[in-house]
């Protein structure tokens, strides 16, 4: 947090000097810098967030190099947003929307090129020219598999070469841990994101695929329709206890299983950035530390495994758009950008980061060593980024390959969602929210069942608080009806929060499918409240303890609560809790206009 506000604080002063001494900084939503740079010449960089302050912090120093002006003599400002590489892909695409996404960037940084591979190939599958072509590499780091260190060590770590095989092995066993000495362990847990939003989740999708066609390198359509490749990938998806759009949540997840003690309930191992583990092994599983913070190094540390098929990195590229809405003098600059944070001196900063320098003549150094459970000298094997239609099709490939889920859909049906949530026009947020989980169904899969709960008070006249509109079923015959009756839903009456989710949890537990990602989603614009006058401090103390026993222990059925704070007045802090109490992660809709971005990121945890 120091460093993200000293490199804001650098970038004002920078504009402001750069700009005659007069500009406007504020924040949006997401931390950015909003600012007026007067009449310099504005470069829109986009990057993916785990550089957001490295570049912000060069961007400043960048308005007061000799680089920083064009051949006429205009200063050049460089203006750095976060943009989530899958997302960022996406919305380059086709749906860039800057009313509500910002600028279009002349210059994209995604934390892989292959994002740029699968942008190319869209492009080009629907007759467009390829738009991301000119990329330099920013800084490395390599993909890896984290795991506690007792657990690598019963694998053989650091002495056996592991990888993907080992991963393999483990999924496919009916004893888990207990075949390496250790059934207090349970089974083999892998953590794992959604490889269509996380580059972590994409290096980790292509890695798997290469180790199953045994090969570093030409990957091709053949080999991904041979049966055992197939088999390879679905066992593998088979262990995953849930998705999602991050890894922080899996890594805060793993921080705060091992603060309670038990770093080996949640997950037993995570594909991850090497980055990722000089985070949590530092005390700062997320990467950023707020003010006053203090980092606390875990019980239980880290260790990089470096897979032996091999590993991809991610290169964080530079990518100086070839888009009709970047033109000649906006390349130039954004050359001129490029340059400067190639320079030794700015790529000996991207070491205190955490990350390796992309440019090959800086050395590599601390953190980047045994000390944090990591080997300089790894990846001995790196893989090829596919070629672009096959890179696509491993993504279409995971699609029927990836652990299928069982979730019910949790939704508030409460007075208050009737507030105007859009004055422009006039929709409610139940409105916003009825849109937007009709259009989530398409993400799940055919396999997947889903089932819809509503809740608020006096639904009946025994005063019940939550009714199945539809029960679980199998998403590919009950979708339309899914969606029919979410769009028949209207607002009524209390919000009896803690009844339903506890109610659901418990229902889930009792049913649980150990071959599925067993979870609840969780929509509320507001508190608990039941109408009852009853103890809530007390209901909430049991939900929390049922959840946090329910998460915990190696033969523990994992069902794992994603609440949706919608709205100004939802109660953000005890979502949270619960979404921590049972391993889940809690989204942040409190703009309702947000909703649709905001369940796309939910549903991605399936």
């Amino acid at each position: 947090m120091f460093r993200r506000t000293s490199a804001l604080i650098a970038l004002i002063v920078a504009v402001a000097a750069c700009s005659g001494g007069s500009s406007d900084l504020s924040l949006d939503e997401d931390g950015n810098p909003v600012l007026d740079p007067g009449d310099c010449l504005v470069v829109d960089v986009a990057v993916s967030s785990e550089k957001i302050e490295l570049l912000s912090q060069l961007a400043a120093d960048f308005t007061q190099s000799d680089l920083a002006e064009t051949d006429d003599g205009e200063c050049i400002v460089p203006i750095v947003q976060s943009k989530a590489s899958g997302g960022a892909a996406q919305l380059l695409d086709g749906g860039w929307d800057e009313a509500t996404e910002g600028p279009r960037p002349v210059i994209w940084s995604p934390a892989s090129s292959a994002w740029g591979t699968v942008l190319n190939q869209r492009y080009e599958t629907s007759g467009r020219e390829p738009i991301a072509n000119d990329s330099t590499p920013f800084m490395l780091t390599p993909l890896v598999i984290a795991m506690p260190r007792p657990m690598a060590e019963a694998l053989g770590w650091p002495d056996e070469p592991l990888g993907w095989s080992d991963v393999l092995e483990l999924a496919r066993s009916d004893q888990g841990w207990a075949d390496f000495g250790h059934p207090e362990w349970g089974a083999f847990r892998l953590g794992k994101t959604n490889p269509n939003f996380s580059t972590s989740g994409l290096s980790a999708l292509i890695a798997q695929t290469y180790a199953a066609a045994d090969k570093t390198s030409s990957i091709s359509a053949e080999d991904l329709a041979k049966p055992e490749v197939i088999q390879y990938g679905a066992d593998v998806e088979s262990a995953v206890v849930h998705y999602g759009d991050t890894t922080l949540t899996f890594m805060n997840n793993w921080y705060r299983a091992d603060q309670r003690g038990n770093p080996y309930a949640y997950v037993s191992a995570a594909a991850v950035e090497e980055k990722s583990v000089i985070d949590y092994n530092s005390g700062n599983p997320d990467g950023v530390l707020d003010q006053g913070e203090e980092p606390r190094e875990p019980r239980v540390p880290l260790v990089a495994i470096y897979p032996e098929e091999g590993t991809l990195y991610s290169d964080n590229p530079m990518i100086v758009l070839d888009a009709d809405w970047v033109d000649g003098e906006e390349k130039a600059a954004a050359a001129k950008f490029v340059e400067f944070v190639q320079l030794p001196e700015n790529q000996e900063k991207v070491l205190e980061f955490g990350f390796r320098p992309g440019n090959p003549d800086v050395s590599l150094g601390a953190p980047i060593d045994a000390s944090n459970g990591l080997d300089p000298a790894q990846p001995q094997t790196l893989l090829d980024v596919p070629d672009p239609a096959v890179a696509v099709s491993i993504l279409d490939a995971w699609d029927t390959q990836r652990k299928s889920a069982r979730v019910t859909l949790v939704i508030d049906v409460s007075g208050s969602m009737g507030d105007v949530a859009d004055t422009s026009t006039g929709e409610t947020k139940l409105d916003l929210a009825k849109r937007a989980a009709v259009d989530a169904l398409d993400e799940f899969k055919d396999d997947d069942d889903v089932g819809l709960r509503i809740f608020t008070t006096d639904l009946d006249a025994n005063g019940a608080t939550f009714v199945d509109l539809v029960p679980p079923g199998r998403v590919g015959d009950v979708r339309e009806n899914l969606a029919n009756r979410i769009r028949d839903l209207v607002p009524l009456n209390g919000t009896p929060l803690y009844d339903v989710t506890a109610a659901t949890y418990e229902e889930l537990d009792a049913s649980y499918d150990p071959t599925r990602i067993n979870a609840l989603v969780l929509l509320t614009d507001g508190q608990n409240d039941d109408g009852n006058g009853g103890d809530d401090a007390r209901q909430l103390d049991a939900l929390l303890d049922t959840l946090t026993r329910g998460a915990e222990g190696a033969t523990s059925k994992p069902v794992r609560v994603f609440p949706i704070a919608y709205g100004g007045d939802a109660d953000l802090g005890t979502l949270r809790r619960i979404a921590e109490a049972s391993n889940g992660a809690v989204y942040d809709a409190s703009d309702p206009r947000s909703i649709t971005k905001v369940f796309t990121a939910v549903v991605s945890n399936f």
